[in-house]
């Protein structure tokens, strides 16, 4: 198994957590996609996790089929986002037919997908005119970010490949933040994947230095939610 797959296998595990503790995308970025591509229509939420991104679509989209591959994380997303249509799958081999779907989208969950596989998939499952949109929610609190960064792999590029297969990229970020309470923050921090699969006295020591950086109460936890866009050729 590779370290990007060790990772990415990590979040049953902490089902829960990451469910009490990750946020939300800013309501803006949203809007952006549906003045964008048409979000009003059928939405593929591919790699939905616990739903975080799926039931915001639910508010947009006419319908919304949730696609998950971990068994722990697909029963929260069932329990917590009941209107949405939630399917045991991958963005590898999505279980939906051709020309099923307006818009594909993922939340925090493009980085995993296995490329090659994953884009010839994506397209498969787009009617013509439809395309993809990707989000991720950035960090932009430095002082925590330091904490957390040393336990990060390397990067890997967030961006789309070039491909004959979509076209049209565009890239906006939209400010976002909320006011949690700073447990929430231990929490969100804790349902990382490198926080997740570290050494148990590595992640306790971290945890604690988190603790120490929130304190105690209510905290505003600063992000930007990146959005990117593409239709389908």
């Amino acid at each position: 198994m590779s370290e990007r797959e060790r990772l990415a296998r990590s979040f049953g595990s902490v089902a829960a957590t990451y469910e009490r503790a990750r946020p939300l995308y800013a309501a803006d970025a949203l809007a952006w996609v549906a003045e964008r591509l048409p979000l009003h229509g059928d939405v593929l939420d591919l790699g939905a996790g616990t739903g975080k991104l799926t039931r915001q679509l639910l508010d947009v989209a006419a319908t919304v089929r949730a696609v998950e591959p971990d068994d722990a994380m697909r029963a929260v997303l069932e329990r917590v986002v009941p209107s949405a249509t939630v399917l045991a799958g991958s963005a590898e081999a999505i279980p939906l037919p051709e020309g099923s779907v307006d818009v594909v989208t993922a939340g925090q969950a493009f980085h995993w997908f296995d490329l090659d596989r994953a884009l010839p998939e994506m397209q498969r499952v787009l009617r013509p005119g439809g395309g993809i949109a990707l989000l991720w929610n950035e960090l932009v609190w430095e002082e925590l970010d330091a904490l957390v960064r040393p336990l990060r792999p390397a990067p890997r590029d967030e961006g789309l490949p070039e491909t004959p297969l979509f076209s049209i990229f565009e890239e906006r970020r939209f400010p976002h933040r909320d006011a949690v309470d700073a447990d929430t923050v231990v929490e969100r921090v804790a349902s990382i994947s490198a926080v997740i699969t570290a050494p148990a006295d590595v992640r306790d020591e971290l945890l604690r230095n988190v603790r120490a950086l929130v304190g105690d109460g209510v905290v505003e936890y600063p992000m930007r939610t990146l959005v990117l866009v593409a239709d389908r050729v």
